[in-house]
């Protein structure tokens, strides 16, 4: 971390110093909330969640290094000493801010209905290539994991690319007020999260609270295909700079999709063009890849590192992961799923050879007209040879489809031998409630 010290912490949340006054210009090497992560001079957050409270591991946390504790209550004859807060989350993100505003470096702020991740991947691997870059890791892209995201970067931090994942509204605006971005990025405005947003118009107003903490003489870049976001103007006093397939800024001629050996495309920006290999194997990563070279432009990168940058991409997780077992091939898309993102897995299912299955399971928080969203990607999954719907809500999906329908996923991977021949192309995709990665890894057996 940079030089941060108790006294700055405590003046940032505004909270109580209790203990030595000595060890109040201590700097911290690293703010975690999770005990099992303390090291030598750590300040740990204590929060009450809903099953663990924090607070009853702050004594162990004393003794495996912690200088301090952040703590709503005071702990019992304390050994070290503690700040004193109302409310633990509270003054994590007021900190994370004033972390925050010790650096001068770009940060890129992303966020959308679709793409946040594969996009702060893209955008990454290009940014590496001339700057030491941090990264959102795994799912810290709430208002928790957000400041743990911002906590990790180092003095030596040259740029910061951070996803900012939100299911209401105003969180946008609080996280966004933390991260400060010099660069904003939404990928798409898709139906998610619509049990709070209502419709995509509500999406659209919730990702776009970030506009609000763009920092002076920022750029946002958005996605020109998407009929919501091309609609932005300007954005304070300034037009946003848009990617897509189309007549955008940046656009993509020539796109193939060839399956395990990638996606070519020729990128066309500044007057030039740009040929690149996507390593992905969906076509949607183009207009990832357009928008990496927006960033990549922005912050004066030549067209070779930007084409280097694209070409070291690597997927991350059980997102549109590629697995050849021998038998059959396995495309892993289970972290996640909403209308959006089920309808371009398919796409880039119908790019394999091979019998294309889908094994697609409940999209969840999609509100009043979930069952009707469900019934609309049945439909849409029709292309494929077979589909399977697993779940309560699948059941619709199952009718749109005419597929095979399944309860719960235990009673598909008892029937999965007889189903699934050699040499077929299985998608699984589902929300992440659903555990779908046990599916995954059955299929790795056969």
């Amino acid at each position: 971390m940079k030089h941060f010290t108790l006294k700055q912490i405590a003046e940032a949340c505004g909270g109580k110093y209790i203990g030595d006054e000595s060890l109040k210009n201590t700097a911290v090497s690293s703010i975690e909330r999770d005990s099992r992560n303390i090291k030598e001079n750590s300040l740990f957050l204590a929060i009450k969640g809903a099953r663990v409270d924090g607070h009853d591991f702050i004594e162990k946390c004393y003794e495996s290094g912690a200088v301090c504790a952040l703590c709503e209550k005071a702990p019992e004859n304390a050994s070290k000493p503690y700040i004193l807060v109302d409310d633990t989350l509270k003054a994590v993100k007021k900190i994370a801010k004033a972390y925050r505003e010790l650096f001068d470096i770009p940060i890129v702020g992303i966020s959308g209905s679709v793409g946040k991740t594969s996009t702060k991947e893209m955008i990454s691997s290009v940014l590496a290539q001339k700057f030491n870059i941090h990264k959102t890791q795994g799912n810290l892209n709430n208002e928790l994991g957000v400041p743990l995201t911002l906590f990790g970067m180092d003095d030596d931090t040259e740029a910061a690319v951070v996803e900012m994942g939100i299911s209401g509204f105003g969180e946008m605006r609080r996280i966004s007020e933390m991260v400060q971005p010099t660069i904003e990025v939404i990928t798409i405005i898709g139906e998610c999260h619509l049990e709070n947003l209502g419709d995509r118009d509500g999406v659209f107003k919730a990702k776009t609270e970030m506009f609000d903490n763009l920092r002076d003489g920022g750029v946002v870049v958005l996605n020109g295909d998407d009929d919501k976001l091309n609609k932005v103007k300007e954005v304070k006093g300034k037009a946003p700079i848009f990617y897509g397939m189309n007549d955008e800024e940046y656009r993509a001629e020539n796109i193939k999709n060839n399956g395990v050996l990638g996606v070519d495309a020729d990128l066309i920006f500044g007057g030039k063009r740009l040929s690149v290999t996507i390593p992905a194997i969906g076509t949607y990563m183009v207009a990832n890849a357009l928008a990496a070279a927006v960033v990549g432009v922005q912050l004066g990168l030549t067209d070779d590192e930007i084409k280097a940058g694209i070409s070291a991409y690597k997927t991350v997780g059980s997102r549109a992961n590629l697995i050849d077992t021998g038998k059959i091939k396995i495309i892993d898309d289970c972290y996640n799923a909403n209308p959006t993102s089920v309808k371009a897995a398919i796409d880039t299912l119908m790019n394999f050879d091979g019998r294309k299955v889908a094994v697609l399971g409940d999209m969840k928080e999609l509100g009043e007209n979930e069952l009707a969203l469900h019934f609309e990607v049945g439909v849409y999954a029709k292309k494929c040879d077979k589909v399977i719907a697993i779940g309560p809500l699948a059941k619709e999906l199952a009718k749109g489809s005419d597929g095979m329908y399944f309860e719960t996923k235990e009673e598909f991977i008892e029937k999965l031998p007889e189903i699934i021949q050699d040499g077929d192309v299985v998608l699984v995709k589902a929300s992440h409630s659903m555990a779908f990665e046990k599916i995954t890894e059955e299929l790795k057996k056969l």
